[in-house]
């Protein structure tokens, strides 16, 4: 299998038998050894280099969950390739060199390269842009200092590689569609075939399960897929909507869902991970089902040349158990257009970059000073995504007082029976719920009042 695409503004092409070769794996194999290991999993950010697509934008993704045929036709830097080709230094490896940002330097070249695409991106929220990327050396205050003293600076030419839509891939064990046609034809005659969105989950199947997956198809090429479209009376969000391009189409209708996409993951998580992976795999504690399961979300399933759809709370079956059929897969979502009512929580032992204990989800309209036909929805509560009925009931109709958010409270007792695993006792989950109901109840009577979602431990 050859996968050509633009190394440090060179056009090379990656030679594999396997096609779950990561990017990481290969760039050290030659030599380019600035990009670490660390976890080998996407928490530590070690590994992170700049990945720019056909849309021109330089991203941070984790190379260590990164497989070789997701690179087709874009363009990568590593730490090796951020200075200029006569040798003068990017801004930031200066201004960290200025700073004293840098002491063991194992994980330096990590956060250069986040830094860098977060530069040529503009994006100033600098705490937010290395949430990703773990440092026991500096505190990190050297690497902020590092960080804002070159927002104004230009961005370097060699930032703004060139790419083109990169080729078709086929072989025995891989399969690299062009668009939703091709891929339904193909997994409909493959049902057994893993698909490959974002490889935030499966890039850990291979990487700490050291799983064979099989035959396999990369969904990176499928354009028709991606995107965030808004009419009148829907938002419509295509499966292979990443999460960060998601978490800034929404924000301006559901503020805090796009908050909680923020903490869903660092951003070279969010920058990979896709909205129809996170559905598609039915973890109990996915971030993403409660708050659309809240705004009464519908789910698009294909099977070839056959389309269905179904409230997204019906796709979770059981435990690991999912509405979908043998070759089908999820081609978008669709969320209708609402007022903004909701209010998202999640509870997790670190405020950012950290799987949740549990994620609240309370969609409250409020008609004539009563509230009206609410949608709640846990994560963590139970083996699926979740709505709270007897939670519901209890609010439904009464004004929002403090003792109707109380019954509700209560009635949580009767929605679910949490189980206790490494990340919450059950007692502690029933407890924290109860939890983000009052807290709900203070938000809305004192809006001045913080959320659990700005408040940082």
């Amino acid at each position: 299998m050859e996968i050509p695409f633009r190394l440090n503004g060179e056009d090379v092409t990656a030679t594999t038998d396997d096609p779950t070769t990561t990017l990481l794996d290969w760039l050290r194999a030659r030599g380019l050894t600035g990009t670490k290991e660390g976890c080998n999993e996407g928490d530590c950010g070690a590994c992170s280099v700049v990945v720019t697509g056909p849309d021109g934008a330089p991203r941070a993704l984790n190379a260590c969950i990164l497989f070789l045929p997701q690179l087709a036709g874009r363009a990568v830097r590593t730490v090796e390739g951020l200075a200029a080709p006569d040798g003068t230094l990017h801004p930031i490896q200066q201004s960290m060199i200025d700073e004293h940002g840098s002491q063991c330097g194992f994980c330096t070249p990590g956060f250069l390269t986040t830094l860098a695409a977060a530069h040529a991106r503009g994006d100033s929220d600098h705490a937010d842009q290395i949430a990703g990327n773990l440092c026991r050396c500096t505190g990190y205050a050297p690497i902020l200092r590092a960080a804002r003293a070159i927002e104004t600076a230009p961005v370097p030419p060699q930032m703004r590689d060139p790419v083109t839509t990169g080729p078709e891939i086929r072989a025995s064990d891989a399969f690299h569609p062009r668009g939703a046609d091709d891929l339904a034809e193909w997994f409909a005659a493959n049902p057994k075939a893993t698909l490959i969105a974002g490889a935030t989950d499966v890039g850990l199947w291979v990487t700490k399960q050291f799983r064979d997956l099989g035959p396999v198809a990369f969904l990176n090429g499928c354009d028709d897929l991606k995107g965030v479209t808004t009419t009148e009376d829907t938002i419509r969000v295509g499966a292979m909507t990443d999460m960060e391009t998601l978490r800034h189409a929404i924000a301006p209708h559901h503020p805090s869902l796009a908050e909680l996409l923020r903490r869903y993951g660092s951003v070279q998580v969010r920058n990979a991970a896709t909205i129809g992976g996170n559905i598609a795999n039915g973890s109990p504690i996915g971030d993403s089902p409660p708050p659309l399961i809240a705004l009464g979300a519908t789910l698009h399933l294909r099977r070839g040349n056959d389309r269905r759809a179904l409230p997204l709370e019906d796709f979770f079956l059981d435990y690991g158990k999912q509405d979908r059929a043998p070759g089908e897969f999820v081609e978008a979502i669709s969320i209708p257009r609402q007022a903004d009512t909701l209010h998202c929580h999640k509870i997790s032992k670190r405020f950012d970059q950290d799987i949740s204990a549990l994620c609240a989800a309370l969609n409250l309209p409020v008609v004539d000073g009563k509230i009206t036909a609410p949608r709640i929805a846990f994560g963590g509560m139970a083996g699926i995504p979740k709505r709270a009925s007897q939670a519901e009931t209890a609010l439904d109709g009464q004004p929002v007082t403090e003792a109707a958010f109380a019954a509700a409270a209560e009635a949580l007792a009767r929605d679910f029976t949490p189980l206790s695993d490494m990340r919450a006792s059950a007692a502690y989950r029933l407890q924290a719920a109860r939890g983000v109901i009052m807290g709900t109840f203070h938000k809305l009577t004192s809006p001045e009042a913080p959320g659990l979602l700005e408040v940082r431990a």
